[in-house]
């Protein structure tokens, strides 16, 4: 098992170098190992690593309090949400009155209508503070950020200022630029259909992140999102948070295929002999246990 798990990493590490090469190609440059001009002595900090942030952002971005959801029947106290303080800069999402109206119709029904939990891929900022793992990978001219999530993955292009992208996608268009020690990143064309979080804060396409990296020492980055969307919120507003590097020995990022993991809540409907919802158990769910929820 640990020879099938060695071999999987080194697919997965073999594949973001790949397309690094295939990135930097398209310019005529050449991906090499990071060097002291990377690593910040002449040059811009190194961010190459594996990371994770840590706290419940991805349930809910503002504060909130610990909460039951429709699992805990089966998992009991491992079924809870857990209780967070907000990463929003001034506490709240400075939604339009209409805006919000969806919001909290969202959060009624945030188990069958949460894009991730189908396993969408969920966009920029999201996927940067899920309790999952990302890994940076550094060059002169591209940086590739490989997601355990769904293998999701996407590069910033640090050499196409001024560029679009033709269409719309999940994961947008990222260009990257470097401000002293901070790497900041313009994301734009990402799907109307991402959330931000589990509580059904959710944006428009006219969506525009900048994200700000800024090394805090070897082991942190201070991780800030700008989020503009003048069709849902009165301003731009911002998120702010750490992430820690992952310092246990052989960390790597590993598999989290997700879609054999949504095919329930997706098609359970669908399948022969279906008999209405189901609890973990595989018993069926009744009205009291929805009330009970």
């Amino acid at each position: 098992m640990r020879k099938i798990n060695s071999i999987k990493w080194l697919s997965l590490v073999g594949v973001s170098l790949l397309v690094l090469l295939a990135c930097s190609a398209e310019d005529g440059g050449v991906i090499t190992a990071p060097t002291a001009e990377v690593a910040g002595e002449t040059g811009p900090p190194n961010l190459n690593g594996l990371w994770q942030a840590m706290g419940s952002a991805s349930w809910n971005l503002e504060g909130h309090t610990a909460s039951k959801t429709p699992v805990t029947g089966v998992l009991g106290a491992f079924g809870g949400i857990p209780a967070g303080m907000s990463v929003v800069e001034g506490g709240e999402i400075p939604y339009l009155p209409a805006a919000l109206a969806r919001r909290n119709s969202n959060r009624e029904d945030w188990t069958n209508l949460d894009p991730a939990a189908k396993c969408y891929i969920p966009g920029i900022p999201r996927l940067t503070y899920m309790p999952y793992p990302l890994q940076i990978l550094q060059s002169e001219k591209k940086i590739f950020i490989a997601y355990e999530f769904g293998s999701n993955s996407r590069t910033i292009h640090l050499d196409r200022p001024g560029t679009v992208a033709p269409l719309p996608s999940w994961m947008g268009y990222s260009l990257g630029r470097w401000e002293g020690n901070t790497l900041v990143v313009d994301v734009r064309s990402q799907m109307a259909e991402t959330w931000f979080d589990s509580a059904g804060n959710y944006h428009s396409a006219s969506l525009q992140v900048e994200e700000r990296y800024t090394p805090m020492g070897e082991n942190h980055i201070q991780y800030e999102a700008i989020i503009t969307d003048p069709e849902l919120f009165s301003r731009p507003w911002k998120i702010s948070l750490p992430l820690y590097r992952r310092l246990e020995t052989d960390a790597r990022i590993l598999e989290y295929k997700c879609v054999e993991f949504a095919e329930d809540l997706l098609y359970d409907h669908l399948r022969k002999g279906y008999d209405g919802p189901k609890n973990l158990d595989g018993t069926l769910r009744s009205a009291s246990d929805d009330q009970a929820d």
